[in-house]
């Protein structure tokens, strides 16, 4: 599974498909004080992009992947 639920942190490792995003709508809901780990995370489908946006939780970590931590890093936060 391209995101882990590690107790309060959700990181996200490889490519994060569509099918990410109802488990992250439903963590982060349950999970008020959520941090978000995208360090080697290297894709974002645009449904776990918005649930992001929505959020607005803090990012720990930035992905090392050049393109998102440029353009999604700041649209999430």
């Amino acid at each position: 599974m391209p995101i882990r639920f590690d107790g309060t942190t959700a990181r996200f490792e490889g490519d994060c498909t569509v099918e990410e995003a109802l488990p992250l709508a439903e963590w982060l809901t349950a999970t008020p004080d959520g941090l978000l780990d995208l360090g080697t995370c290297t894709a974002l489908h645009t449904a776990v992009l918005q649930v992001l946006m929505a959020a607005g939780r803090p990012v720990t970590t930035t992905p090392a992947d050049p393109f998102l931590a440029r353009w999604v890093i700041p649209a999430i936060g």
